[in-house]
């Protein structure tokens, strides 16, 4: 709710959210906030499993064999920067990050 609530307050007019089945997507709490942004911010799920609609596995994918592959960390910290040290790169490259939703799309 926290990340829904920073999404409305920074970008103007009506919001599409697409996500995953995770239980907590589906909580009571998320549904009435939801429900209480007067359709301003609208939710579609995807498929129970269906790993080729979501653009996010392909960033993963593309996060493994591209950014960290043999990088291994001494601790969760090293980690943690290591990554969005890597995320960051990977924003300054928009044709990369549409790519993911092409893929996506493809797959439908």
């Amino acid at each position: 709710m926290d990340f829904l609530g920073h999404l409305l307050r920074h970008l103007p007019g009506k919001l599409l959210v697409v996500w995953d089945g995770l239980r907590a997507h589906r909580a009571r709490l998320v549904t009435e906030f939801i429900a209480a942004q007067g359709g301003r911010l609208v939710t579609e799920q995807l498929p129970s499993y269906a790993p080729e609609l979501n653009p996010v596995e392909y960033l993963w994918g593309y996060w493994k064999h591209h950014e960290l592959p043999n990088f291994c960390p001494h601790d969760f910290a090293r980690l943690s920067h290591h990554a969005c040290r890597a995320l960051r790169r990977m924003r300054r490259r928009p044709p990369l990050i549409r790519s993911f939703w092409q893929h996506a799309q493809l797959s439908l």
